[in-house]
């Protein structure tokens, strides 16, 4: 591979937006060959702002989905990776929040947002345009991610109707917790019996809040796990990495894989130029 260098900064946000941001991540990586990075699904709704060129970004991966061009974009919750094509360089910021915090920062369920990409002053209007100026203004991560705390702060204070979680179900706020904390490993019948619901009336509670039933999410889960060992500088060998993220066997890792991202874990691995970045 030609010289290539790697910048990866994270950092927390402020205190009162803990509830909702979970966290920014700055990155600059030059020097790459060009691809087609599989962004994966996970616990989270992304929002990245480019620092340099556009973003040029799939709903899908190699299954024919519109590229489209922006220059900042928010996600909703996914059951597939978008695909997001590189000239082998990328700098910008991603933005993680949770989905009971999409009612705090954009003011509508994370529902609205399930499999969707679009672009960021869509959600945020003149706020998300401040938002982007000022990143691409500012000359030190430092500086971009208090601006991040900033304009997140003003965004979540002009939420109508007081505290956004309050209009979250508390049995769907803590079905959300429980599954988060098994990593997907927890049987929803079971939650959604210790709560109080059928399991067929937390599965359309929760949906109607998140975008994804409990057991999708559930799904997502575990394969975010698997995902984050299969990156890791040392990644473990794929049988293992089925057995420790909680998938019967390695078959039953290959299928949800292939779901997933679009590609078996071997091609995966061999088209995703952009890893060991940190």
């Amino acid at each position: 591979m030609e010289d290539h260098t790697a910048t990866r900064i994270y950092a927390r946000p402020a205190p009162a937006l803990r509830r909702y941001v979970g966290s920014y991540v700055g990155f600059d990586l030059r020097g790459f060959p060009a691809g087609v990075h599989c962004g994966p699904p996970g616990r989270v709704l992304t929002a990245v702002i480019s620092l340099s060129g556009p973003l040029d970004v799939a709903a899908g991966v190699d299954d024919g989905s519109p590229v489209t061009r922006f220059s900042s974009v928010a996600g909703g919750l996914m059951r597939r990776s978008v695909a997001i094509h590189h000239d082998g360089c990328q700098e910008g910021v991603k933005v993680s929040l949770t989905p009971l915090g999409a009612r705090a920062v954009y003011d509508m369920p994370a529902a609205d947002l399930a499999h969707r990409l679009v672009p960021l002053d869509e959600l945020l209007g003149a706020l998300g345009v401040e938002l982007v100026d000022r990143l691409r203004a500012a000359t030190t991560w430092t500086a971009r991610f208090a601006a991040l705390d900033e304009l997140l702060l003003r965004a979540v204070g002009r939420s109508a109707g007081g505290d956004p979680v309050s209009r979250v179900r508390p049995e769907v706020a803590e079905a959300w917790r429980r599954l988060l904390a098994a990593r997907g490993r927890v049987q929803v019948g079971r939650v959604a019996a210790e709560l109080g619901w059928s399991r067929r009336y937390l599965t359309d509670r929760f949906r109607g809040e998140v975008g994804l039933s409990p057991k999708t999410f559930a799904r997502v889960l575990r394969f975010e796990h698997a995902h984050e060992l299969a990156t890791r500088h040392d990644p473990l060998p794929w049988a293992d990495v089925a057995t420790v993220s909680g998938y019967a066997d390695q078959a039953h890792l290959v299928r949800d894989w292939s779901e997933f991202t679009g590609r078996s874990p071997t091609a995966w691995r061999r088209g995703e130029v952009l890893l060991g970045t940190g």
